[in-house]
């Protein structure tokens, strides 16, 4: 059963029993949650919870009870599995209200209850896990709000499970990129947002809470400041989305106070900007199919640990923009590549440390286990270690200052190391996490408990020889305590004729418990040890829970300097992870310059040869060289499908992005100018959902780069126009290619099949053209998949669809009707001549009306091109070229 459907009506409450009674208030303080209700060592479910519980994690649906002279449908899991099933259920979709039992039975009993108290401490939703087993370990798991304030439009976005907290003012516009980069776990919003169109593809991620009401108020007092002003400078919008992220959560965290860093505004933070389509595209952190095997961050990730995996993930969905910063990434790896004993030396000491900042997460929502502060323990020894191997004078700033932060001030890793066991169980009840002689009480009190252990040893053998039953074994029971069980047959022996000398005193056997195989008895003796006995483990177990709150209190008070080790410790991961993929794979460091630069030797696409590696006996990747630099920075490529074309744009677009995140290229030498936007248009799909074709995504998407792209961009188009007539479309390539040259003036290659489009290079100064190589040899087509000067001479594809396995007959009448067709289109004049629809028409619908031309005169290409320029608003690089065009196209008149 899906979670998104209809929710059954709720039965009324009215003659529920005391228990059922507490289950309907928490259903119906949360309706649309699954309520899972703490029943002894189970969690259970009723009524239409039980259904679509049972449906989504496959559990029998049995009855228990009845309400209104009807059974109550049910189900279970127990509470040592519970991570489990809640995994389950939020990948299906499901929010889970929990609600636990908030006291003992005898502490029900002392105040005459009818039945326990119970309550819901939490609310599971996908934007507040934390649980490890609920937890992508190289995924932020984000919760995303969005306010406006005043026509202001704002996010702000939290990771609860490590504490990162982010906001920024933008325009609605950018909307859409921003969810694409972050991919939000859920989306908390007021309802009057929901009208946005960026969030139609996110509604099955949506929830709505009412926009929060004196919002710098709220955020202020989370911190315990008098104003926000110490944390940056925030708008209203941005404070009161960072406002609608605490107030969400403290909804769903219960009394659990969560712990945010201090939200860090990022309105005025440079990164490159990548919209939805570009990022699908070029498959940075999915591939097109959803998966995350086949993209960039996973062929280039060589990180050690789930912090590591996280910030690369991070950067490669936001790279810099800002040479300084991405030049100091730079300087990092290239020395952690040139010192190859202290790359293997860092690499040897993060292999396998623990997540530190996620297992803070947990200690402060008191939801820990006796293993997350081991996690701090051992990564605080890691960072130290760390920190001994980066002693040395030179190293670059940012190492230098990663170094810094791995010796935390105040830090517990000598009280951890001597506080805690070496292994430890998984559950702070399962005890025994104490080192001994840490706690001279606790110690005391262990003692007392392990003899008491040996008691119930002596007990045992004493009724084995006084009872007569050789067998009998002592075990202990929840309800009843220590029992004496023997097997079934003994059992009414000594119900019918306990003996003589037993029938009264300490030692006289009293039934408790009849099973199929077995009876159980206890007696006085043995009551009395078992109330020794659970008075010295209660109290051992009590003190070892005081001695595991000082040392969750320690680390809480060192929180912030123990994230800065974490992070620093992400930080030279990513660093010596991407000097690892350096030294094995030939990868060099892009030299960043502030001119509109793009030269590449010898670059490979880094998803394309990581997938041929893996293949056995697959050919080596071929590389290729890409020019865009100034006087040429318009490539028109031509070639046949299959022969790399896609790949050949898409390598390029990447080159930009990892350069940019701080990394080094597959490339023998890059030479890049700073991208400040980056479009890629490769491939096509279309919405079904959102009723649009393949043909209007692909103008959707044009457009979106027409509008947005300055000189400064990278543009990589495959194919514009294809969707459509081939004259419509042929039209639209060649307007869509003049802009980029004429008005955009970005860097850019465009793939085509339109042959005609080649006809602008004598026209366009900075187009050049360049083809996929094809060899043929003996009837059969070979792809070189290398990239060179000039134009294709055929597009190939009767021999594409050969391979793609069309039956001969189809290819052969393919084969006519194309000779056919080719006959007829060498008796037509060249199209460039005979279509004036092809000239200079920038503009066209907004420029005024051309004066009428005198009687008599012809008004031909010549004069409209002439009569749109504006010599006013000429640059003097574009008067040139204006001149240029205008002498062409003079040239080509008759006569």
């Amino acid at each position: 059963m899906n979670a998104a459907a209809p929710l059954a009506a709720l039965p009324s409450a009215e003659g529920a029993t005391p228990a059922m009674a507490q289950w309907f208030a928490a259903k119906q303080a949360h309706p649309e949650a699954l309520v899972f209700f703490r029943m002894g060592d189970f969690f259970e479910l009723f009524f239409d919870d039980a259904q679509r519980a049972g449906e989504a994690l496959g559990l029998a649906v049995s009855h228990r009870g009845e309400h209104r002279g009807q059974p109550i449908p049910m189900a279970g899991v127990p509470v040592h599995a519970l991570e489990n099933y809640l995994a389950r259920l939020i990948r299906h979709g499901f929010r889970v209200a929990i609600c636990e039992q908030r006291e003992t039975p005898e502490q029900a009993k002392a105040r005459k209850a009818p039945t326990i108290r119970r309550e819901v401490v939490r609310l599971v939703t996908p934007g507040t896990l934390t649980e490890e087993a609920l937890l992508e370990g190289g995924r932020a798991a984000w919760l995303l709000a969005l306010a406006r304030e005043e026509g202001e439009l704002a996010a702000a976005w939290a990771d609860l499970s490590t504490g990162a907290f982010a906001c920024e003012a933008l325009p609605v516009a950018e909307l859409p990129a921003l969810l694409a980069r972050l991919d939000p776990a859920e989306i908390v919003l007021p309802e009057d947002l929901d009208a946005l169109p960026a969030l139609a593809a996110w509604a099955e991620r949506l929830s709505h809470r009412p926009a929060a009401r004196d919002p710098a108020r709220q955020v202020a007092e989370f911190y315990g400041v008098a104003a926000l002003e110490g944390f940056g400078g925030f708008g209203e919008a941005e404070v009161a989305a960072c406002a609608l992220v605490l107030d969400y959560l403290r909804a769903t965290q219960g009394e659990a106070a969560p712990r945010l860093r201090p939200p860090e505004p990022q309105g005025g933070r440079e990164v490159l900007r990548m919209d939805a389509a570009t990022r699908r595209s070029l498959e940075i952190l999915k591939s097109e199919r959803g998966e995350t095997r086949n993209c960039l961050a996973a062929a280039v990730d060589r990180t050690l640990t789930a912090p590591g995996c996280r910030e690369l993930a991070e950067r490669l969905a936001a790279p810099l923009t800002d040479a300084a910063a991405i030049g100091a990434r730079h300087d990092s790896v290239a020395t952690l590549l040139a010192d190859m004993p202290l790359r293997e030396a860092l690499r040897g000491a993060v292999r396998g440390a623990p997540d530190m900042a996620r297992a803070l997460a947990r200690q402060a929502l008191d939801r820990f286990a006796p293993r997350d502060l081991a996690a701090l323990r051992d990564g605080l020894a890691r960072a130290e270690a760390m920190a001994d191997a980066l002693e040395r004078p030179g190293i670059p700033a940012l190492l230098a200052a990663a170094r810094a932060a791995l010796r935390p001030e105040g830090s517990p890793r000598a009280e951890l190391a001597r506080a805690l066991c070496p292994e430890l169980p998984a559950r702070l009840e399962d005890g025994n996490i104490v080192a001994p002689g840490y706690d001279g009480e606790l110690d005391a009190l262990k003692r007392l408990r392990d003899d008491a252990r040996g008691a119930i040893a002596a007990m045992q053998m004493r009724l084995a020889q006084d009872w007569g039953v050789a067998s009998l074994k002592i075990r202990h029971h929840q309800q009843f305590g220590f029992l004496a069980e023997m097997p079934a047959a003994a059992g009414e022996k000594l119900l019918r004729d306990p003996p003589a000398a037993l029938r009264e005193g300490p030692y006289a056997p009293m039934h408790r418990q009849t099973m199929a195989n077995a009876h159980r008895f206890t007696c006085a003796a043995l009551a009395e040890l078992d109330r020794k006995l659970a008075a010295a483990g209660e109290q051992a177990a009590r003190r070892e829970a005081a001695v595991v709150r000082h040392l969750r209190a320690l680390c809480l008070e060192a929180a912030r300097p123990i994230d800065a080790a974490a992070a620093a410790l992400a930080e030279i991961d990513i660093h010596a992870g991407a000097a690892e993929l350096a030294a094995g794979g030939a990868w060099c460091r892009p030299e960043l310059v502030e001119r509109p630069e793009f030269r590449i030797r010898q670059g490979r696409h880094p998803v394309v040869e990581a997938a041929l590696a893996r293949q056995r006996g697959s050919s080596a990747f071929v590389p290729n060289d890409a020019d865009l630099s100034p006087g040429r920075r318009l490539c028109l490529l031509t070639g046949p499908n299959m022969a790399g074309k896609s790949t050949f744009l898409r390598q390029n677009a990447l080159m930009v992005v990892l350069a940019q995140a701080g990394l080094f290229v597959p490339a023998e030498s890059a030479r890049l100018g700073l991208v400040d936007r980056l479009f890629s248009r490769v491939g096509a799909a279309d919405d079904i959902a959102g009723g649009r074709s393949t043909f209007m995504v692909e103008m959707t998407e044009t457009a979106a780069i027409l509008n947005q792209a300055t000189s400064r961009s990278l543009v990589v188009l495959d194919e514009v126009g294809r969707g459509t007539a081939t004259w419509d479309g042929l039209a639209i390539a060649w307007s869509v290619l003049e802009a980029l040259h004429d008005r955009i003036r970005a860097r850019a290659i465009f793939a085509t099949h339109f042959h005609e489009l080649t006809a602008l290079a004598p026209k366009l100064p900075e187009l050049q053209l360049a083809t996929m190589q094809v060899r043929e040899h003996r009837g059969e087509v070979v792809f070189q998949h290398l990239v060179g000067p000039g134009a294709a001479e055929k597009s190939w594809g009767l021999h594409v669809a050969r391979l793609a396995g069309v039956p001969r007959a189809v290819v052969a009448r393919a084969g006519a009707v194309l000779a056919a067709l080719e006959a007829l289109a060498a008796e037509l004049e060249p199209l460039a001549e005979e279509m004036p629809l092809f000239g200079q028409v920038a503009e066209r619908d907004t420029a005024p009306p051309a004066p009428a031309s005198p009687a008599g005169v012809s008004e031909g290409p010549l004069h409209a091109a002439l009569a749109e320029i504006d010599p006013d608003a000429l640059t003097p690089r574009a008067a040139l070229e204006a001149l240029y065009r205008l002498k062409q196209m003079a040239a080509a008149l008759p006569g």
